[in-house]
């Protein structure tokens, strides 16, 4: 069939203006846009192929929706200057491109793309809309479907389905019920897509649901019925006209001859140098797949600088496979003499541990990279070089500290190659390390990266090339070429990300501080850690399993007996039913969809009156530890070494903090019995001991360094008990007056305020009125006014500057402090309170953990360091080592930084991890 190509022009210019860098050509003048709708279009057209085509744009002036609804988009701030002067410019490329360019006054984009789409499906085109609004799920059918370039997601009709969950046809009535904030059409209040999915489930359509309004309950039925009357408009705003008035019809839209003269022209005043050569020499941009490479040092801002748009397909003449020996040795005499090399792992297994080479890929310069395959054996697959030759070869380069390597993630990398027996050593750079520390609230995958830095919008990703789900197959099946195309592009993506990351870090001394000092240490350790892992006792967990599983049959006796009736207590339906249906408990919230709620802040408020919803937090508490411990450690443990291998992030929490995954070991409780006995079966291996170090009131010490409230550097200095000191304080008491109750009260406030509490929070975790907890914070500022100043001075710079930052210099950014949603704001501001703290608190372990790790190798110990949890170092101990380990680390650990108040860290050791504390 002849196909249609459709591209929402204006969707391809905000997204290609916010993903690439401040682009600029000699003059100053922004080209950003420009180059990445033009790098979009290019990918798009070598991709499919069309008897016709049209780029659509919005036309100046408002559409025939704002005479509708005057607030029609009123939310929207006006264009950015630097984004308006580059539609004339981009307007002109593209036609002058060979595209038919729309612009239709009075109507959107997506009405001249609805109409043309419709008009070419009953001419028997097949249509492909290229674009990233939702909004144009509604037009797909049997013969339209959407192509998504910045993610690669195709959406036909069953795509749409299961995107959405409701079919083509009912996506108007969808996006009439949720409403869409971009273009200011309210929704019913609280009907998020869930409920939107469940009530056209259930009621066919949004007539459907508007007839059996009266029957839908709770606050969002409520809602509907209210918002009946604008419902009909709603649905009216949201649907894309297809019988729109038009300059052009389908059959006016044939690829136009490309004007060289033009583009030359267009390209001389934009500074796309690369690409004019391209123009001059090999015809036009939509026709050449060359890869342009950067020309410009990454410093400059010009469009040159940031490189191309590495789109799939367009780098294959840059990217080699490595099948014989002669390109092996020009590439290895490449790596060689090269300053820094881009490298990366491909593998049969995510697990670090067990995976094994499929191939890897280098990179020296932008644009140019290889691919060594190893390991492949899909059918029809080339002839390969021998692994072991192969490593043989390249592991002096590996293991030489004078070659520096860059990577991606690369603790992963020295794991695949520690496999093969070879020690990783020269690790200079690792871009998601440096995204970290520039960008922490940012996603730091190298797809991510390389859109934002680098203006490579169309990354292959692993699913791209190997599939998901059931049909999912391992990257030794993927055929050779499409292998090279993935694996060459992410060594120079990373090598990209770098060239504009790290000139940002090294001039930032902070920030350089941070990802040097802090940072790219502790990947080390972190990687020595998880090679280590930790011995578990399998019997004593499976012994656990056993009793927290009859303990739990117990627990759900006795709910059915409070109930008097057999419930399942796994499901929240029937536990809103017993509490509020047959036991009249009081509601204390609602669920977006109007019902009680049944979470675990509401049962524990409901725990204090009534016996039965402390049955079940006992019954979830007792479920959760044992799925995700008691009987999932036990099948974790590793066949080769009998031990658990936990991983630890370096870029998951904004805070800095290090968090482990698969298993989380850093979310055992620590204050039940249950959790305790799960920490037990964390043991020592003969003639060992498990040693706990772990540092005493960190934050508050922080608290007191930062703030410098000289009441509270006091109480540290003298070695008090700091809440009994804060109790005293706030209570008009001497110390030694002080009950414990009321230590446990300034605790409460002690810990509350570092994390921003309110005193309706205070109130609620003391069980008092909120005038009795504001007078507590009351009294606790007026004692303590350097704490107060600090919170209000961190604010008013989280406020203007967008961060926080810790001792050390690491920014901390709080995306939402500017927020006009009041709640949102807020709990930036808590957050900013806090996040100095936290994060110092984790810059402090880290230096401590590299500071102890250093230590052991340098004196020849054969103790070894096997978890970091929050602000605790754990490690295995030799009996014969233990009195030098105890009286060391603590030392170490509280030498790692010098603040106004003394680090102390305390240490415990014992057969097992419980034991040790």
């Amino acid at each position: 069939m002849p196909t249609l190509l459709l591209v929402d022009g204006s969707s391809y210019l905000y997204r290609a203006f916010h993903a690439l860098p401040d682009m600029r050509n000699a003059h100053g003048e922004p080209t950003g846009a420009v180059y990445g709708v033009l790098s979009m279009l290019r990918r798009l057209r070598n991709d499919h192929k069309a008897d016709r085509l049209a780029c659509v744009f919005d036309a100046k002036g408002p559409s025939f929706r704002v005479d509708l609804y005057p607030e029609y988009k009123a939310n929207r701030p006006p264009m950015d200057d630097d984004m308006r002067v580059q539609i004339e410019p981009l307007h002109a490329c593209v036609e002058a491109d060979g595209w038919p360019v729309l612009c239709v006054e009075g109507i959107e984009a997506d009405d001249a793309i609805g109409t043309l789409a419709r008009q070419a499906e009953e001419q028997g085109f097949d249509v492909i809309i290229s674009t990233g609004d939702k909004d144009f799920a509604q037009l797909v059918s049997p013969r339209i479907t959407l192509v998504n370039t910045m993610s690669n997601e195709v959406l036909d009709e069953a795509g749409v389905e299961t995107k959405f969950g409701v079919k083509p046809a009912r996506i108007v009535d969808y996006l009439a019920l949720i409403g869409d904030t971009s273009d200011n059409v309210p929704g019913v209040p609280k009907c998020g897509p869930k409920t939107a999915v469940k009530w056209l489930t259930e009621y066919g359509t949004l007539d459907g649901v508007v007839e059996h309004a009266a029957s839908i309950k709770g606050v969002v039925g409520e809602n509907l019925r209210k918002h009946l009357d604008f419902l009909p408009l709603g649905r009216l705003l949201v649907t894309i006209a297809t019988s729109s008035e038009l300059p052009r019809d389908v059959e006016s839209l044939k690829p136009e001859p490309v004007d060289q003269a033009r583009l030359e022209q267009l390209f001389e005043r934009l500074g796309f140098k690369s690409w004019l050569r391209e123009l001059r020499g090999q015809g036009t941009v939509a026709d050449s797949a060359k890869p342009h490479a950067a020309q410009s040092p990454v410093s400059e801002r010009s469009a040159e600088s940031v490189g191309p748009a590495a789109e799939p397909g367009a780098h294959r003449a840059g990217y080699v496979a490595i099948r014989d020996w002669a390109t092996f040795d020009a590439w290895f005499a490449k790596i060689n003499a090269a300053g820094l090399t881009a490298f990366d792992t491909e593998t049969d297994s995510l697990d670090p541990l067990a995976a094994h080479l499929v191939g890897m890929s280098f990179c020296v310069t932008p644009g140019e990279a290889a691919y060594l395959p190893l390991g492949h054996r899909s059918p029809g697959m080339p002839d390969q070089l021998p692994l072991a030759p192969v490593l043989e070869k390249l592991k002096p380069w590996f293991e030489s500290a004078a070659h520096a390597k860059l990577g991606q993630n690369l603790k992963y990398d020295r794991h695949v190659l520690a496999n093969h027996g070879i020690a990783l050593a020269g690790i200079a750079h690792d871009t998601l390390l440096e995204s970290f520390v520039i960008e922490s609230d940012k996603g730091h995958d190298l797809d991510q990266l390389a859109k934002r830095h680098t203006g490579m919008l169309g990354t292959l990703s692993y699913t791209d090339v190997c599939g998901k789900g059931a049909n999912q197959i391992s990257f030794a099946d993927v055929e050779l070429e499409r292998a090279t195309e993935y694996a060459a592009e992410d060594a120079d993506a990373t090598l990209r990300v770098h060239k504009t990351l790290f000139p940002r870090l090294a001039a930032d001394a902070k920030l350089a501080s941070v990802y040097r000092d802090i940072e790219m240490p502790a990947l080390e350790v972190l990687w020595a850690m998880e090679r280590n892992g930790v011995l578990i006792d399998r019997d004593r967990l499976l012994a656990q399993s056993d009793v927290l599983g009859r303990r739990m049959i117990e627990i759900e006796a006795g709910a059915h007996a409070l109930a008097k009736q057999p419930f399942n207590l796994n499901s929240p339906k029937q536990i809103q039913e017993i509490l509020f249906e047959r036991e009249k408990l009081p509601v204390i919230k609602k669920t977006p969809g109007g019902q009680p709620s049944t979470d675990e802040e509401v049962l524990q408020q409901l725990a204090l009156d009534y016996p039965l919803p402390k049955l079940l937090l006992e019954y979830r508490s007792f479920a959760k530890l044992k799925s995700t411990y008691t009987d999932k450690l036990p099948r974790m443990l590793d066949a080769r070494t009998g031990r658990v291998h936990t991983s630890f992030s370096q870029g998951g929490a904004v805070t800095g903090r290090i968090s482990s995954s698969e298993p989380n070991l850093q979310n055992i409780p620590v204050r039940t019995e249950e959790g305790r006995r799960i920490r037990s079966a964390f043991i020592a291996p003969p003639g060992h001991l498990i040693v706990s170090a772990d540092y005493s009131q960190i934050e508050l010490r922080i608290m007191a360094h930062i703030s410098g409230d000289e009441r509270l550097l006091e109480a540290f200095a003298q070695g008090e008990d700091v809440h009994r000191a804060t109790a005293a304080e706030v209570f008009g008491l001497t110390p030694i007056e002080v009950s414990s109750e009321q230590r446990r009260y300034a605790k409460t406030i002690n810990f509350g305020l570092i994390y921003g509490m309110s005193a309706h929070g205070l109130a609620k975790a003391l069980d008092l009125d909120r005038s009795a907890a504001q007078a507590y914070i009351d009294r606790y500022f007026m004692r303590y006014p350097g704490v107060a100043r600090y919170m209000e001075e961190t604010r008013a710079f989280a406020r203007e500057h967008g961060y926080v930052e810790t001792v050390f210099g690491r920014r901390l950014w709080l995306p939402e402090i500017r927020s006009s949603g009041a709640g949102r704001r807020q709990g930036a501001e808590r957050a900013a309170i806090n996040a100095p703290m936290q994060g110092t608190a984790a810059d402090v372990i880290k230096l401590a953990m590299r500071r102890v790790y250093d230590w052991l190798n340098e004196s020849g110990k054969r103790s070894r360091l096997i978890l970091q949890v929050h602000d605790e170092l754990v490690l295995e101990v030799p009996e014969a080592e233990l009195a030098e380990i105890r009286e060391r680390v603590p030392a170490l650990m509280a030498g790692v930084a010098k603040l106004k108040v003394p680090l102390i860290a305390e240490v415990g050791h014992g057969a097992n991890w419980d034991a040790a504390h």
